[in-house]
C-alpha cells in the first residue's frame, strides 16, 4: 500500500472523503480510494454530542480502530486533541498508531478562538516526540473563524511545520491569490477544505494545493439525502436516488 505521505502531492492532490462510521469508509475502500479521514462533526453528531466535545473522544477512538482493519488508510480528526495537556494528546496519538492509524488532524480553533502559537507548537511538538511516524496534519482556524488575513495563517503554518507538522490545513481559504501565496509560502504540504461554489478540486490542483479534504461534506449530503427520502415516500414519488441493496451493504461489513 503507498504510504499516506507520498499521497501528498502538490499539483495531484490526495481528495479526502471524510466519514463518521464503518460502512461509508468500507464502500471508499472497496470503490478504490486510497484513504479517508474522520469528520469531527459527523462523529460528534452520531453520538449526540456537540462538534469536537472532549466526550466525542471514545467514539472518535472507537471508530477510529473498526476502520483500521480495513484496506485503506485512516486519518483522524481529533480537533483539540480533547485536552489541555500535550502528553496526554501525544499518548493518544500513540495509541491510535498502535491500532494502525496513519495519521491525525490537530486543530489551533478553542471554539471561536485561536490558541497562541507557542501553545500549539509545544503540543505538535510532543506529539511528534512521541509518535515520529504518524501523518501529522495541523490546521489552522484563522479563515474559519475569520481572524485575519491570509499572512496570519502563513505565520502559523510556518511555524506549525517548524514544530513538526507534515501538513498544514487552513479551511476556509479558497482565493487564488491567498491560496499560491500559502502554498509558495511553506516547505510542507498545503490541505484544504473543498468548499461547495468556491472553489474546484481541479482549480484547487492547480494552484500547489496537495490534499482536498471533504469535510463534514458528505455527513451533510447524507442527512439532506435521508430526508428527502422520507419525503419521497410520503409523497408517493420516486426515491431521490438509487441506493444500494442490503445484500451489497453485508458485503461490506465483517
Amino acid at each position: 500500500m503507498t504510504s499516506f505521505a507520498a499521497l501528498h502531492v502538490p499539483g495531484r492532490p490526495l481528495l479526502l472523503p471524510n466519514v463518521w462510521e464503518f460502512g461509508f469508509a468500507a464502500a471508499l475502500a472497496d470503490a478504490g480510494h486510497p484513504a479517508v479521514g474522520t469528520t469531527s462533526l459527523g462523529v460528534s453528531a452520531a453520538a449526540g454530542l456537540p462538534d469536537g466535545a472532549p466526550d466525542s473522544r471514545a467514539a472518535t477512538v472507537a471508530l477510529a480502530k473498526a476502520l483500521a482493519p480495513l484496506d485503506i488508510l485512516v486519518s483522524v480528526d481529533l480537533a483539540d486533541g480533547f485536552s489541555a495537556d500535550p502528553a496526554a494528546v501525544a499518548d493518544l496519538v500513540a495509541e491510535l498508531a498502535d491500532a494502525g492509524v496513519a495519521g491525525v488532524n490537530l486543530e489551533d480553533g478553542r471554539g471561536d478562538t485561536l490558541a497562541p502559537i507557542v501553545v500549539q507548537c509545544a503540543l505538535l511538538a510532543k506529539v511528534r516526540e512521541r509518535v515520529p511516524g504518524m501523518f501529522l496534519n495541523a490546521r489552522t482556524d484563522t479563515h474559519w473563524l475569520g481572524a485575519g488575513p491570509v499572512a496570519d495563517a502563513v505565520t502559523r503554518a510556518r511555524a506549525y511545520a517548524d514544530a513538526g507538522a507534515d501538513c498544514v490545513f487552513v479551511p476556509g481559504l479558497h482565493a487564488p491569490a491567498d491560496v499560491t501565496e500559502l502554498v509558495e509560502a511553506v516547505e510542507v504540504p498545503v490541505n484544504l477544505l473543498h468548499l461547495p461554489g468556491k472553489a474546484t478540486f481541479s482549480g484547487l490542483a492547480s494552484l500547489g494545493v496537495a490534499r482536498v479534504s471533504l469535510g463534514s461534506t458528505p455527513y451533510r449530503v447524507a442527512l439532506s439525502a435521508a430526508l428527502a427520502t422520507v419525503d419521497s415516500v410520503r409523497e408517493g414519488a420516486e426515491l431521490p436516488m438509487k441506493p444500494p441493496s442490503y445484500a451489497e451493504v453485508t458485503a461490506l461489513l465483517p
